[in-house]
């Protein structure tokens, strides 16, 4: 005779069916938390330096802020926001012209909100994708971006992003059997968690790749407008043909500071972007118009986000040089918050590290420093530049602290 529930007979398999919530394994987040925890309790006097926490550490601006504020009480503004409003999606479009250079996008046809881009990477699969279709993703990179695929019965094809090809993947590699089964096609530049940029002749070569195998290319871009050192902004959909082949999806959590608001846009393929506004209307009601008029004012002042982009480029100046005067091979991203580090093997006639994980985890419990490992393809760590600090001062410090801390090993690799 058993205890369980008859509930426990009941769920899906996409969520493990019957041995839902019986699975011991401990997910990476998990782990590091619980690292954490231990590491503050073992060691209470020492601060412990958190470079793993993937958003923005500042709030919103001031604008921002100002005009929810005010458009929050107008009672115009209360009701079901359904698929958005048309400030927003001009906004949006007007976006993409004055940042990315994209001129041929369709405010009414061609965009369309999101409460953030997760939703947005929740919804698209289940317009495209049945039983045995394929996905193909990147990584190290997101697991959302296959996690959907899995539950509709599809399959996901990993392709690996290797420093030897400047962390690209190499389209020549997928299998062409993988290639005609597939669907979709999810690509992120700039990079989490490698910092990695795109290039136009990239872009134009998964252009071409899309329209031989008849595959939907779907760019989530959230560091796109951050990038540094005269890189300018690239978007998938400023080459030629993109928006024949896919859709990409911008978010204003990154770049405006606004990762609570969740408020971003999907824009290109005028079908594809349809098929995306049907299947959300059966998901959600809009996100509150409040927050889509304040997110119109951030999008009409794009220098909010070259004053963040200023911020993280002085960071990870001071980061790389700080790691590779301790003997790591760190070497500044172009875009994106996360500064990507191969992991070392060990310590000179000490401790040795199988895995990025297991450094990660040293670096936490030995040397209160928190960073999030990637075994995926290679052994690394990544760090996140949006630790707390206010102003130069305070960076540096954290910087001192962290390359002081790192300063009592030799680390091999």
């Amino acid at each position: 005779m058993t205890n369980e529930s008859y509930i426990q007979q009941l769920f899906a398999e996409r969520i493990g069916g019957i041995n839902y919530g019986k699975d011991t394994a401990i997910y990476k987040f998990e782990k590091i938390k619980r690292a954490k925890l231990a590491a503050k309790k073992e060691h209470p006097e020492i601060a412990l330096i958190d470079m793993g926490v993937g958003e923005p550490d500042e709030m919103a601006d001031a604008g921002i802020i100002k005009t929810l504020a005010e458009e929050a009480t107008k009672p115009e503004n209360r009701g079901y926001a359904d698929n958005g409003i048309p400030e927003f999606k001009a906004a949006a479009a007007q976006y993409l012209r004055d940042v990315f250079h994209v001129e041929n996008i369709n405010a009414e046809s061609e965009v369309n909100h999101c409460i953030g881009i997760k939703p947005a990477l929740a919804v698209l699969p289940s317009c495209f994708i049945n039983p045995g279709d394929v996905t193909i993703m990147t990584v190290p990179g997101y697991p959302i971006l296959g996690t959907h695929t899995k539950y509709l019965g599809g399959e996901v094809y990993n392709t690996p992003l290797l420093a030897e090809n400047n962390f690209l993947p190499d389209l020549k590699s997928i299998p062409k059997d993988i290639a005609k089964r597939a669907k979709l096609f999810y690509v992120n530049y700039p990079n989490n968690p490698t910092g990695a940029s795109a290039t136009k002749a990239f872009f134009a070569e998964l252009v071409q790749f899309a329209k031989e195998n008849d595959i939907i290319i779907v760019h989530d871009a959230p560091y796109a407008a951050l990038t540094y050192d005269g890189e300018q902004p690239l978007s998938f959909l400023s080459i030629p043909g993109a928006k024949e082949v896919g859709v990409e999806l911008h978010s204003l959590s990154k770049s405006y500071n606004m990762t609570g608001w969740r408020i971003g846009f999907v824009a290109g393929n005028p079908l594809v972007v349809k098929a995306y506004s049907d299947m959300k209307d059966n998901n959600d009601s809009g996100q509150f118009i409040a927050i889509q008029k304040a997110a119109v004012y951030g999008l009409q002042h794009p220098e909010i986000t070259q004053s963040i982009a200023d911020k993280y480029s002085r960071r990870h100046d001071m980061l790389v040089q700080a790691l590779n005067e301790v003997g790591f091979r760190a070497e500044k991203p172009k875009g994106s918050f996360f500064l990507y580090v191969e992991a070392p093997k060990g310590i000179k006639g000490g401790q040795q590290f199988e895995t990025g994980e297991d450094f990660s985890q040293y670096l936490i419990r030995e040397k209160l420093i928190s960073t999030v490992p990637w075994d995926d393809a290679g052994r690394f760590i990544r760090f996140s530049v949006t630790f707390e600090a206010d102003g130069i001062e305070q960076e540096t410090e954290v910087i001192a602290e962290i390359k002081r801390r790192l300063s009592d090993e030799q680390y091999e690799f």
